[in-house]
Parts: C-alpha cells; sequence; structure tokens
C-alpha cells in the first residue's frame, strides 16, 4: 500500500505530533498492512523537494511541525525501514521529482530549498514546478534517490504520475524560455515531442542510476492508468502522453521499470474506463515482462464521487489473480491509500485478510536484475513446551527467510529477517515445517523441510 505523507495525506495525521506519537502511527500503519496480508509498503520520502529524512540536499519536510526545515527529533526514514523488515515488509521510497511545492508555500519554503537556492528552475502554474526541461532539475532529483539507496536499506525506488502539470490545475506551462534554448542549440523537436522526451530521459536515467548504486534495488512507476483514449478501443478520459507529457509506454517497452503500478483507479463496470479492459491492455503492452502491479482505488470505497462498493477491490484482486496466467500480466496490484486500509473501509481488509490475502505471499523474484536462488538453509526444529522452536542456519545470500508451517493441513507462513534466525511457533497441531532462504529481490532457495 501506498503511504503519503505529502499534506499528512496518510502520515503523520497531523502536525505537531511527537517522535514518539508519530513513530506509533507509523507502527500501527505498518501492522495493519502486515494484518491485512500485504507484502510492501511505499513511504513518500520527498513529497515537493524536501526530505523525510535527515539530508545534505534537500530540507526536512513540513509534514512533522509545520515547519520546512525543522528536524523532527529522529530519523523517519531510518525508523520506517527497520520497521517494515521486523514485520516482513518490503520498504519502497517514493520520490516526486519535479513537485517543487504549493503556490502558498513560496514565502516559506526553508533557504535550503532547491526553489530558493535555484529560483531560475522554478516555474508556477497551479503548483510550484521544477521544470523537466532543465538539466540541473534532473540532476538534483537523481542526487536525491542516489543519496538515499546509499544510507538507506530500501527495497525500491518509487515515482508516481506527476510530471508536467495536469491541466486542471495549469493550462498553459510556462517553459518557454527552456524550449527556446533548446531550439538555439539546434533543437528540432516539437514543443510537445520535447517535453516527453525530457521525461523520457530522466526515467531511463533514473533506471541506470539506481542500479549503479545497489543492482537489486527495484525501480517502480506509477503513472496515469490512461496511456493515449483509444488504447483499447473505448477507453476515454485525460490523454496522459499528450497533457502530462508522460509516454508511460515506452517506459515500460524499453525496459526502464522493475515493476510498473498503472493507476487503474475505476471500476470493473465503468464503461468509459474499464478495469478489466485496461488491465488486459497493459499486459499485451508487457512486452519486457516486466512486473506488472496495477494500482487499486481503495480510497473510493463508500466515498463520493463514485462510490465502490466494499466488494469492488477484492473483486479486481481476484482478476489480477487471473490475469497472472497470462503472458505479461499482472502479478500483483498496490493499494491507495493507506488511511483507507487502516480504517478498512466497508470491511474490504477484513475480507482480503480472511479471503484472498489469508495465504501470504512474498514479491515475485525480479529476476532480470539477479536470477540466481541463494543456498538452501539448514533446518533445526526442537519442542520447547507448548512451542516449537524453528532455526535457520546462516546464509550470505539471504535477505529474509520464509518459515511456513502447516497446521491440522492448513498452512501459514511469516517472513523473518536474515539476522534472525530463531523464531518460536505454537506446538498444537503443527505436521510440517518449511523454510526457504529468499534474497533481496525475491529468489528463493530450495525448501528445507521438517516433519515430526
Amino acid at each position: 500500500m501506498w503511504i503519503a505523507t505529502v499534506a499528512n495525506i496518510d502520515w503523520p495525521s497531523r502536525t505537531g505530533l511527537t517522535a514518539a506519537q508519530q513513530q506509533a502511527e507509523l507502527g500501527l500503519l505498518m501492522d495493519v498492512a502486515q494484518q491485512t496480508g500485504l507484502n510492501a509498503i511505499v513511504l513518500q520520502v520527498r513529497a515537493a523537494g524536501d526530505a523525510l529524512y535527515p539530508s545534505s540536499l534537500e530540507p526536512w519536510s513540513r509534514v512533522f511541525n509545520g515547519v520546512q526545515g525543522a528536524d523532527p527529533g529522529y530519523d523517519p526514514l531510518a525508523y520506517a525501514v527497520q520497521q517494515a523488515r521486523l514485520r516482513g515488509l518490503e520498504l519502497h521510497a517514493w520520490f516526486n521529482p519535479f513537485r517543487a511545492g504549493n503556490l502558498r508555500d513560496t514565502l516559506t519554503l526553508a533557504p535550503s530549498h532547491f526553489a530558493v537556492r535555484r529560483p531560475d528552475l522554478v516555474r508556477k502554474c497551479g503548483q510550484l514546478w521544477f521544470d523537466p526541461g532543465e538539466p540541473a532539475v534532473h540532476d538534483q532529483a537523481i542526487a536525491v534517490m542516489r543519496d538515499v539507496v546509499r544510507r538507506y536499506d530500501v527495497d525500491a525506488v518509487h515515482i508516481d504520475d506527476f510530471f508536467y502539470p495536469y491541466p486542471d490545475t495549469c493550462t498553459s506551462f510556462p517553459d518557454s524560455a527552456t524550449y527556446r534554448r533548446y531550439q538555439q542549440g539546434g533543437g528540432a523537436l516539437s514543443l510537445g515531442d520535447w517535453r516527453r522526451d525530457n521525461v523520457n530521459r530522466f526515467v531511463e536515467r533514473m533506471y541506470r542510476a539506481v542500479h549503479e548504486e545497489r543492482a537489486t534495488a527495484r525501480v517502480g512507476i506509477s503513472p496515469f492508468g490512461i496511456w493515449r483514449p483509444g488504447n483499447p478501443a473505448g477507453i476515454t478520459g485525460l490523454d496522459a502522453f499528450g497533457t502530462i507529457y508522460a509516454d508511460s509506454r515506452r517506459w515500460l517497452q524499453s525496459g526502464w521499470v522493475d515493476y510498473f503500478a498503472p493507476q487503474l483507479y475505476w471500476s470493473i463496470a465503468s464503461s468509459g474506463q474499464s478495469f478489466p479492459a485496461l488491465l488486459g491492455w497493459w499486459a499485451q503492452q508487457n512486452t519486457m515482462r516486466r512486473h506488472l502491479w496495477p494500482g487499486l482505488a481503495s480510497y473510493r470505497i463508500g466515498t463520493d464521487p463514485g462510490p465502490f462498493s466494499a466488494a469492488e477491490i477484492p473483486s479486481q484482486v481476484a482478476l489480477v489473480r487471473e490475469a497472472a496466467a497470462t503472458s505479461g500480466g499482472a502479478t500483483g496490484s498496490i493499494l491507495y491509500n493507506a488511511t483507507s486500509v487502516r480504517t478498512n473501509r466497508l470491511g474490504f481488509a477484513t475480507a482480503l485478510a480472511g479471503g484472498l490475502y489469508a495465504g501470504g505471499a512474498i514479491p515475485p523474484a525480479t529476476t532480470w536484475l539477479d536470477g540466481t536462488a541463494p543456498a538452501a538453509l539448514a533446518l533445526t526444529v526442537v519442542p520447547s513446551g507448548s512451542s516449537l522452536q524453528v532455526t535457520t542456519s546462516a546464509s550470505g545470500d539471504a535477505w529474509w527467510w520464509l518459515l511456513r508451517w502447516r497446521v491440522n493441513g492448513a498452512w501459514r507462513q511469516r517472513l523473518v529477517p536474515s539476522t534472525q534466525r530463531t523464531v518460536d511457533i505454537a506446538a498444537s497441531g503443527v505436521d510440517g515445517v518449511v523454510v526457504n532462504a529468499v534474497d533481496r529481490v525475491g529468489n528463493a532457495s530450495a525448501d528445507a523441510v521438517w516433519r515430526p
């Protein structure tokens, strides 16, 4: 699930909380994710040229105490990584490369904010934007991403759908001077093609830069769910290719992502934005066979406009499961947003936890980054009172170890950090234990099996 920090959407719930209150709230969100049966969280760490962690490149986010640049007294990203790992959750760091803030923020930006240091790179249109046509904007965003991947054990880097502004907030992006410099330098692309090229070059560079820092760190993008109206036939709506200059199909087909999460925020029954039709179309475009994990709009359950029923998201997850059997089909999904999962809107999270997510799952292996399975673990199971003490050997290739045990014929599972060697489980009814070493990109070792 996505955890949005901008404007305190998901976390922290408001500014002014103590560090302990912030940590308790984040821990609760992670507990909810774990209890629902999710296996990863996508945490927004750079919403608008700011940072959710101590940085020499950008100021502290204002979401902690209402003032940009004010230290919250701890490292929220380090805490998030630690707490996610303890719960068997991946932690993906979510960045916004081009958003610089709201117009009302202009007078309250911290001195270290990139918009203050380089006002020549900022454009005002609905919000404050870093101009995607400026090379220095790309340099800054890439430097920030590299810094996070270098300093934190995040599992992935993630960006969303904000490139150039959406037309409902900005109808004429003021980048004429940037475009003129491009033309004066011999550039011959039209304005639209040039803007798309700016975004394309950033996406390709981001993919390469992240892997240069750590070969096993995945890169994910969650673009607007429609590439262009009419693709597939019958689809209507915003033309992301022509209005926000996002040629998302090209990124997928060029292999500039490890996972692709188009925001399919419409219902199964929608006529102009059919969830099944878009799900199938994106699978057809997935010629490089990257992970396809569509974003699902759990925030729409029971809310206007166009509220979803409690059954909508479980039904969409079921369609995703069916699609996994097709070539290039989806093998997972991401819920937006964390608040809707925490509040369990109309009971949908409970339904997932007791149904489609009951068995648990590890993310699919990203074999194009590393296709070698780790060595098998040695397994020891020893009775200890009313429990069984399960101990595994160390494995240099393991990031997790997956513990599965069968109780009266039903399987349960738990993902355990590789640094933790022993786990106790209730002994009653257990008739089998299996463990696997799992590496950073999801490759699993051969089974190590214990039977009583």
